[in-house]
């Protein structure tokens, strides 16, 4: 796939070096030379603007495929996707990153007025972001939760701690609740796709992927030693922290949100409905320790500041909070926060690309979700109406990669290696990350 992407940022970084190595990537942006990390990419540049119609010739648009506007700009980025359907009408991502604009540009009103000019996918990273935090939040103990199939099928993560039953055994010697697989394991930050001959060890991140039911079943089994979430303390009141707390009200969590900004203050006040607005620094033990944050079930640090979600993390942690997820703008902190004892660390730009993975797809194979810090991926594929019915232990499949689910009309199935795939059944699998050619190759010959 020929891609042309508009704004060598740090998303733009991130696009290409995850894209370059499967697809053939040109980069517009209006410095004449890029950063150096750039460099060590094998990409294509142009100097000159996304939205200027003889820069965008000159990268040879009629062989282009999709186009990734994500300059600093809003407007420039929507003017460069209108810019970019004049000239032929490949599809078109744009991101954002102003509440107004998203809601201007997604509102339903939209689609009265469809035109041929319409940008076709919106991304606004912050939006995903809460969403994942929110899904977290509801499932106690995890520290990645993905739903399919209208929430039949979950994958959930935990991380395995000394009291956990699982720990320093086998995985075949535990009986885990019919429809659950252990898909994946994470050790020293490596993902390993697991045999029922691999052992669980502390410390480590196991994957799951199963029935709705099953899943609920293990989590209580296993890991939620205390109720569902009751009560929440969020640190940040900017867009983040705003609208997780409106999500937490729905689901009827006691939010206390902590913001230094009088102005922010008086904003979320007016806007929230049952949560506590606490003026002052996330970073004063003091004002936590009064507002007794450590007794919360969980606190979610996201300010726009690195460090200072870290030091909100490790003053938390110290109060005795069970559970922290901390949001991170650079990748690179992830392993550092963890280390320090963050449980679940975020990343706007990491939910950002999990939905423009969904956007880069080809006919019969989509990435549903990322995980391990895309590592992994869970793939959709449907298998070919031409395909003979093969037992799961029979199939040619890569060894870094396992069937999760099996959708067969209306029903859901969790595999075993005696399990049939048939024609036409649409499959969730497991997978190392670039492995996606191979897998469809098995279901479509």
């Amino acid at each position: 796939m020929q891609i042309l992407i508009y704004g060598a940022t740090e998303v733009g970084y991130m696009i290409t070096s995850r894209l370059c190595l499967e697809h053939d990537i040109t980069i517009i942006d209006e410095q004449e030379t890029l950063a150096e990390k750039f460099g060590n990419l094998d990409i294509s540049h142009i100097t000159g603007s996304g939205a200027d119609i003889a820069t965008l010739e000159k990268a040879n648009m009629q062989q282009t495929t999709l186009f990734i506007a994500c300059s600093l700009i809003d407007e420039a980025n929507i003017v460069a996707c209108w810019t970019v359907k004049k000239i032929t009408p490949i599809e078109t991502v744009c991101f954002v990153s102003k509440h107004s604009i998203y809601n201007n540009l997604t509102a339903d009103v939209h689609h009265r007025y469809q035109t041929k000019y319409d940008v076709d996918t919106v991304i606004w990273p912050e939006q995903l972001l809460t969403q994942d935090i929110f899904r977290i939040i509801m499932v106690p103990e995890a520290v990645d939760v993905e739903y399919f199939d209208d929430g039949q099928a979950k994958l959930f993560e935990y991380r395995i701690k000394e009291d956990s039953p699982l720990c320093n055994r086998k995985i075949k010697n535990y009986t885990f609740p019919e429809g659950v697989l252990i898909v994946g394991i994470t050790r020293e930050s490596i993902l390993s796709i697991p045999s029922g001959t691999s052992e669980i060890l502390l410390g480590d991140k196991v994957i799951f992927m199963g029935t709705s039911q099953a899943l609920d079943l293990l989590a209580t089994n296993l890991f939620q030693k205390n109720n569902k979430i009751t009560s929440a303390a969020v640190i940040g009141g900017g867009n983040v922290g705003y609208f997780l707390a409106q999500l937490m009200e729905q689901a009827r969590i006691k939010v206390k949100i902590i913001e230094l900004d009088e102005d922010r203050c008086n904003f979320l006040a007016d806007n929230l409905k049952t949560s506590l607005v606490l003026q002052g620094d996330g970073t004063n033990l003091e004002l936590l320790e009064d507002e007794a944050i450590g007794k919360t079930d969980v606190v979610v640090c996201v300010t726009s500041n690195d460090e200072k979600n870290l030091l909100c993390s490790l003053l938390v942690k110290q109060l005795g909070v069970r559970k922290i997820i901390t949001r991170t703008s650079n990748e690179g902190n992830a392993k550092l926060f963890e280390k320090v004892g963050v449980d679940v660390v975020v990343s706007p730009k990491e939910s950002a690309m999990k939905e423009l993975l969904n956007v880069i797809q080809n006919q019969d194979a989509d990435i549903l979700a990322l995980v391990a810090g895309g590592q992994g991926e869970v793939l959709l594929v449907t298998v070919a109406k031409t395909f003979n019915d093969t037992k799961v232990m029979d199939l040619d499949l890569p060894n870094n990669a396992i069937i999760g689910a099996i959708k067969r009309g209306k029903k859901v199935i969790i595999p075993n290696g005696l399990s049939l795939i048939s024609a036409g059944d649409q499959l969730k699998i497991f997978t190392i990350t670039e492995n996606t050619k191979a897998i469809q190759a098995v279901f479509h010959q």
